[in-house]
């Protein structure tokens, strides 16, 4: 068996059981090569360790927001452990790449070795109290999400579970809905603006203090972007403006059509067009991974029983509850080698497509679990989505195991044509960031203009016109809407890479209707990898092209467009 740097079972959670091992790693002496190789090592056995103590305080505090000890747990390590690991892991990274010895490791370092330099680049002593700051604000906006409760038709419900009244075939209970909730979220907004206002200080500041012109650079610098460019990131938002708000507005204006009605309010969006019921594919958790479960065995045996394994080993937390922060995500447990998984699921067919987005984040850890290094399974997020969106479009042929044959038709129909709504979405809250972070000293009226202005280009033709009643400011929700949208508070300029990722999908998509076994063999062929190849590799690995211009973007999305057509003609 092979030995261990740090024991297994060492508590990560106090930083004195952790400050020893470190001390160890930055007083090592290196003498070849091999010594290099020793300390990689090391450092990413300790990092599975503390790594995984994050982690499961993070589920902690996400899954209940209200436990008190939950908090001060992700806080104690936010505030006491966090800032000290970034000082030790810039000596230890600096200790690596200042090595004559550096320049001999094999080529499996390569990508490990250019993030290491990228690392060391960013990183400024001053700016760790600010990033300790940013987590607490964070943490913060999440308790102030996880409290949003309304009641309605009696009971005190969570956001979340407000979603499916949207989908009901009653006009005024939609309406009644919508008011409830939005009254709500806008009782936070001054809150949450003022939140945003200082993570946007902060996070200027600790771009000026490393060096860059603005956070823009720096993210894309912190986020290892080796493979496009700010310049890129436009560009693929032209490409969209251009091949989806046609089809986009279409859609609306059949559903206006459809519907029957002079004005298209918000409470609108998300009721079937042609009156049927809404779409209910489950009831309660059980039933959504009993038919999961069933769909990823009809796939492959290799993802029915690694889907399996997730229940088995009490890694799935899917119900909505009072106190659970919203959203959904995968947290991979990186000692255990088992990916967790997080959601808010009320019922709804979004919440079906969720379940089996954060199943393809499990399959790539699942996939990639045999590689060595903590840094060579860590993929970059462009790819790690391609995992998950893929994995949306690749079970539709299986949909029948949570519906009728109609409804699971009506069901692939709602998925297609929210990509075409999410592309523009994903272009609004990339160029709303860009321009955020390049005018960081902007006002608050000049955020809700510019938040208006790409609405204007990419949001839907909503009509708000009178839709205040007595002592309401509802229509306020479109100046704010922005707020909903967690990334933009927990994980900055993390969007863009669902765009990128869609592209990716798609071109799954279209290999798997061809020839299902084969497309399996890409997918899993580029997950396997990790994060040993650059983007631009991994995409070619699963047989992708990644491209941002009108061309390639205006066919992947015409493939969508021409699936629609067909499924309406028959």
């Amino acid at each position: 068996m092979e030995s261990r740097f740090a024991p297994n079972d060492l508590d990560a959670s106090k930083w004195e059981n952790i400050e020893p091992f470190l001390n160890s790693l930055k007083q090592r002496r290196i003498n070849s090569t091999n010594c290099i190789e020793d300390l990689i090592r090391d450092e990413s056995q300790l990092s599975e360790i503390v790594s995984e103590t994050r982690a499961k305080a993070y589920i902690n505090m996400t899954s209940q927001t209200d436990n008190q000890e939950y908090q001060k747990a992700w806080r104690d390590f936010v505030e006491n452990i966090q800032p000290k690991l970034s000082e030790y892991n810039d000596i230890i990274n600096k200790k690596i790449i200042n090595n004559d010895f550096v320049e001999n490791l094999p080529e499996r370092y390569d990508i490990m070795i250019k993030g290491i330099k990228s690392d060391i680049k960013i990183f400024r002593e001053e700016n760790i109290p600010l990033q300790t700051r940013l987590s607490i604000l964070s943490t913060k906006y999440n308790e102030i999400r996880g409290k949003q409760t309304v009641f309605f038709e009696g009971e005190e419900k969570t956001l979340p579970m407000m979603a499916i009244y949207q989908e009901s075939n009653d006009r005024e209970i939609r309406e009644s809905a919508w008011r409830a909730t939005t009254s709500r979220i806008l009782k936070d907004e001054e809150e949450i603006s003022n939140i945003f206002e200082e993570m946007i200080k902060l996070r200027n500041q600790i771009a000026i203090n490393s060096g860059f012109s603005g956070f823009q650079e720096y993210m894309f610098a912190a986020m290892h972007r080796f493979d496009y460019s700010i310049d890129d990131c436009l560009e693929f938002h032209d490409s969209i403006e251009y091949s989806c708000m046609p089809l986009k507005h279409q859609m609306n204006d059949l559903r206006k059509e459809k519907l029957e009605l002079d004005k298209l309010r918000p409470w609108d969006t998300s009721v079937d067009i042609d009156g049927k019921k809404p779409l209910k594919p489950f009831f309660d958790a059980d039933e959504l991974i009993n038919g999961c479960s069933r769909i990823f065995h009809s796939m492959s045996k290799e993802l029915g029983d690694f889907f399996d394994l997730l229940k088995e080993n009490n890694c799935l937390d899917l119900e909505s509850r009072k106190g659970k922060a919203p959203g959904g995500y995968q947290y991979y447990l990186q000692k255990s080698r088992m990916p967790f998984i997080f959601m808010n699921a009320t019922g709804t067919q979004r919440n079906l497509e969720t379940m089996i987005h954060e199943a393809g984040h499990a399959f790539h850890s699942f996939y990639s679990g045999h590689l060595d290094l903590i840094s060579e399974r860590d993929a970059p997020i462009e790819f790690a989505e391609v995992a998950s969106m893929s994995m949306e479009l690749l079970t539709h042929p299986y949909w029948e195991e949570f519906y009728e044959k109609e409804d699971a038709e009506r069901a692939r129909i709602k998925h297609l044509k929210g990509i075409i709504q999410f592309m523009p979405w994903m272009a609004t809250i990339d160029s709303f960031q860009n321009w955020i972070y390049k005018n960081p000293n902007h006002t608050r009226s000049e955020r809700v203009e510019k938040w208006l202005e790409i609405q204007e280009i990419f949001g839907s033709k909503i009509d708000y016109d009178g839709i205040n009643k007595e002592g309401e400011n509802l229509e306020k929700i479109i100046e704010i809407s922005w707020q909903l949208q967690g990334h933009l508070f927990g994980a900055p300029f993390y969007y863009v890479e669902y765009g990128i990722a869609q592209l990716g999908a798609l071109q799954l998509w279209k290999f798997h209707k061809e020839n299902n076994i084969n497309a399996l063999r890409l997918y899993k062929n580029g997950l396997s990898l990790g994060y040993t190849k650059g983007l631009t590799e991994l995409f070619a690995a699963s047989g992708l092209k990644m491209s941002f211009s009108k061309d390639h973007v205006s066919k992947l999305i015409r493939e969508v467009s021409d699936q629609l057509q067909d499924v309406s003609t028959n």
